[in-house]
């Protein structure tokens, strides 16, 4: 790596960290590859083992690798993400980037809507809704546990569909002609309880992003409203928000 570290008046440490950063980021390291120890990065630019260990932590902080008590630092594998600023499906998403997705069907079925689904959904609280319970797999490890809410008429054309290995976004689009408008989205975070942990493969307890959406078609008709349950180890949502 270059030294480029006495030719800017960026802080010595933030400059070691940025340095780093990129050339994991460009592959000059690979996931799960050791980095140099701290006395080499200390010989490599000149600087004591706190300046070395600040920049570390800092990387550590990102996400960007981890540490191994006696054995030093290693590059963490990159989180898989979806952008919220655009309305996709969750497949649709992983698949631009390579990755192999798969659902397991829990079960779909008909029951009355309860107070928050009729609201979303501008139904009668108690009128029929199909439920439709999925957990979603990414490079066939569990990553989300995905609870869809549509009017029955939906329903019951999805439940003949190959769900799978299809999104219920592209079958509604594609199969269906219903064109989507936009979604409206609440995130919390919350703990996994039992049912949940094991269906992720998780420890009850463990955290979780809870992710609300409610998706419009192009008239601004409420038609799939969704209760998102996320791994937060494994998965990451990205938004650039604009100034």
């Amino acid at each position: 790596m270059p030294d480029t570290l006495h030719h800017t008046s960026q802080p010595l440490y933030s400059r070691i960290r940025d340095e780093l950063r990129t050339c994991i980021h460009v592959g000059a390291y690979a996931p799960h590859e050791q980095l140099p120890s701290e006395s080499a990065l200390m010989a490599q630019y000149s600087v004591s083992r706190i300046t070395v260990r600040q920049a570390l932590g800092e990387l550590e902080k990102e996400g960007v690798l981890f540490k191994v008590p006696g054995k030093g630092a290693f590059v963490s594998r990159p989180k898989p993400f979806q952008q919220l600023a655009r309305l996709q499906g969750f497949a649709e998403a992983m698949r631009e980037h390579g990755h192999e997705i798969c659902n397991r069907l829990l079960g779909i079925r008909t029951l009355p809507a309860g107070a928050a689904v009729a609201e979303r959904l501008r139904l009668p609280t108690g009128a029929p809704v199909t439920e439709l319970r999925r957990v979603r797999l990414l490079n066939r490890e569990p990553v989300s546990l995905d609870v869809t809410y549509v009017a029955p008429h939906l329903g019951e054309r999805l439940a003949r569909e190959d769900l799978a290995t299809r999104d219920v976004f592209v079958i509604l689009e594609n199969d269906y002609g219903i064109a989507l408008g936009h979604a409206d989205l609440a995130i919390d975070a919350q703990l996994a309880d039992g049912d949940t942990a094991a269906l992720l493969g998780l420890p009850v307890g463990a955290p979780l992003l809870k992710i609300e959406r409610l998706t419009h078609d192009r008239d601004s008709t409420p038609i799939d409203f969704e209760y998102l349950y996320c791994r937060s180890d494994s998965f990451q949502f990205r938004l650039r928000v604009a100034r």
